[in-house]
């Protein structure tokens, strides 16, 4: 019997939906995302309201919500990761109750333990067929890995597909399965290619970017960690790119070849892999086209789930075999606590996404991050909001030199041996004071807009109002 029926009001409808209840979505669209808003449309159009929103991230895309938000259409949010569209409505407080952050880890093991249940997921899928079967490989709007939204298929009560590439046939290798579909949609356009995927990913030409990329890596190499079967993640961003990039040199240079690259893959670990350097990718979202291109024609890039890749509960999490990570800041403070949810003025403009994951996974766990921006130093005495623990925490690299945690003794001697400058973060600190001052902290409100859990499900720091 097929699962298809013809619009999506009828499929909101025949899952059930009603006051009170919690729905979810995924983010592999990211920035070009038609589907939350396309059904968040229909849900007020049909009187519902009290609703919880599940969403593994939130996009500037995603600012529609705040109608939905002050219609009580919407009246609570959980997700890994808010930008600043929404983020600064939701610091000024516009919701009566506070936003709970998770991780990309976190959020499949809540939702599997029962703790944040699911009554309806609608999953955008680039291609499916009338029995639900679908992926992220193939179609207009391919994404590539699906990975994220697997927790949502696999838990929730009812599942909805929306597509806008429905096969005649059957799907061969989807990757959620029909068993865990209930109803299927077909639109004219689930996202827009040109925020969905980037077409290129560019390394950073900024000097101080480049310093801090070669320093990292030269940590790497002092670590004693590149060897045959090294494992290694990175984001997406300038300098992560650029860090990529030397080290992919260094190992073709040392004929090292690694065990695994891991996360949102980029095109410049998809050159790694192609030149020899990883053996696999384990990818739980794609970030350009090379990436989308190579999941769906290599079979050494493979597609895993949110739990598979972080969960604090999956026996064979990957993040727990990862050597290195190299990851970003807002602010690190002198315990090594990093700040990746609010901005310099505290207004949320981020989440942990799996950060906090792969930090606590990683037997490196690297921040990139300059010294000062917009005249405010890096380094402060408290960040405003904890994200990642700094007892996970290993190495600060800056333009400026590098801070190893007091707890890695055996580190900092490996790095000091290699001619690596190795400063305290208290050195960094007054480095920085030195140019800016020592700046004000940002005025907090007494309401709490943000809870920010950690992966193993505890609370780990709460977001204030920003006071207007």
């Amino acid at each position: 019997m097929s699962k298809v029926v013809k619009t999506l009001r009828e499929a909101i409808e025949l899952a059930g939906l009603k006051d009170g209840m919690t729905v979810s979505f995924h983010h592999h669209l990211r920035n070009g995302d038609f589907v939350l808003n396309m059904v968040m449309e229909q849900i007020a159009a049909l009187g519902i309201k009290d609703l919880t929103v599940n969403a593994s991230s939130l996009f500037d895309a995603h600012t529609p919500l705040l109608e939905h938000i002050k219609n009580h259409v919407v009246t609570k949010i959980l997700t890994d990761y808010m930008s600043a569209g929404l983020g600064h409505e939701i610091s000024r407080g516009v919701m009566e109750k506070p936003v709970e952050f998770r991780t990309h880890g976190g959020r499949p093991a809540d939702i599997a333990l029962g703790r944040t249940p699911i009554d309806v997921a609608f999953i955008a899928a680039p291609t499916a067929d009338s029995e639900g079967n679908c992926t992220g490989k193939l179609g207009k709007s391919a994404c590539g890995s699906l990975g994220y939204a697997f927790a949502d298929a696999k838990y929730a009560k009812k599942t909805v597909i929306i597509t806008d590439n429905l096969l005649d046939g059957t799907l061969s290798e989807p990757s959620i399965s029909g068993e865990d579909v209930d109803y299927v949609v077909a639109v004219d356009a689930i996202g827009d290619p040109n925020g969905i995927v980037s077409g290129t990913t560019k390394i950073t030409r900024d000097p101080v970017g480049l310093i801090m990329a070669q320093t990292a890596v030269k940590v790497i190499e002092a670590s004693g960690l590149l060897r045959d079967g090294f494992s290694f993640q990175t984001g997406a961003g300038g300098a992560s790119l650029a860090a990529a990039m030397y080290l992919k040199n260094v190992m073709l240079a040392k004929g090292v070849c690694g065990s695994f690259g891991l996360g949102g893959i980029t095109g410049y670990m998809v050159d790694m892999l192609r030149e020899g350097c990883f053996r696999s990718l384990l990818d739980v979202q794609c970030f350009d086209l090379k990436a989308v291109e190579s999941i769906r024609d290599d079979p050494r890039h493979r597609e895993i789930s949110g739990a598979r890749y972080a969960s604090p509960w999956e026996k064979d999490a990957a993040v727990n075999d990862l050597d290195v990570v190299i990851l970003g800041a807002t602010e690190v403070d002198t315990d090594f606590n990093v700040n990746v949810h609010t901005d310099s003025n505290g207004f949320i403009m981020g989440g942990s996404g799996g950060h906090s994951d792969t930090a606590a996974g990683a037997k490196i766990a690297m921040i990139i991050a300059p010294i000062m921006r917009a005249r405010l130093p890096i380094v402060t005495d408290r960040v405003g909001c904890i994200s990642t623990p700094g007892s996970t925490i290993d190495v600060l690299v800056t333009q400026k030199g590098v801070a190893v945690n007091p707890a890695r003794t055996d580190l900092r001697e490996r790095l000091k041996a290699a001619g690596i400058p190795v400063r305290s973060i208290e050195e960094l600190k007054q480095i920085a004071e030195k140019i800016t001052g020592v700046p004000k902290k940002p005025p907090k409100g007494d309401r709490v807009v943000g809870e920010v859990y950690y992966r193993d499900g505890t609370l780990l720091d709460s977001i204030y109002n920003v006071p207007v």
